[in-house]
């Protein structure tokens, strides 16, 4: 096991890759001409990205620990220095569950009621080990979730959310924004 080389990513059919990709080679893909990777990501072992006609755009710094999925149909976006902890789950689609439509891909789509939402990950959000994010939520730039939370509903920007209510518990700090400035300003 090891990680897929520059040749190897390409090979995939990705809609683009940026430059610094590392990708780990029991990651799996799906849909692989709607995902857009940036530069500087890391995609560990086990991840599941399976693109639906929303597609998939991953920016730039990113970070999907291992075991990490990002399913549905919707648009999934998580942008510049997004930190996803193992084990998260982000779903743009959803089954029915109140019993209007069978459930499951082996039923005719006919027959089902399938809830499809965009999910968007702002900027600098930090997302805890083991959290559900479910269709049709935004969470705001520099929001933190914390491990093990159910994410039903937006997440304002900058809030410290936790548990399986998205119980606000505190405010970040915004210093990491000048370490931002101070990674673009300086040579590597």
């Amino acid at each position: 096991m090891g990680t897929l080389t520059r040749q190897a990513i390409e090979t995939l059919g990705f809609a683009s890759v940026g430059d610094n990709v590392l990708i780990d080679d029991a990651a799996r893909f799906y849909g692989v001409q709607r995902i857009t990777i940036g530069s500087n990501v890391r995609v560990d072992a086990y991840c599941v990205l399976s693109a639906g006609p929303g597609g998939i755009v991953i920016g730039n710094h990113v970070h999907l620990a291992v075991y990490v999925s990002l399913i549905g149909a919707g648009r999934i976006e998580i942008k510049d220095f997004g930190n996803i902890s193992g084990r998260v789950s982000i779903y743009s689609s959803t089954d029915d569950f109140h019993g209007q439509g069978l459930t499951g891909p082996t039923v005719p789509a006919k027959l089902r009621n399938v809830l499809n939402a965009p999910v968007t990950i702002g900027r600098h959000v930090v997302i805890g080990t083991g959290s559900v994010i479910l269709p049709g939520v935004e969470i705001g730039d520099g929001a933190s979730v914390g491990a093990l939370s159910l994410i039903k509903r937006n997440v304002q920007p900058f809030m410290i959310v936790a548990g399986p209510k998205a119980r606000v518990i505190g405010e970040r700090t915004k210093d990491f924004l000048k370490l931002e400035a101070k990674l673009h300003s300086e040579p590597h």
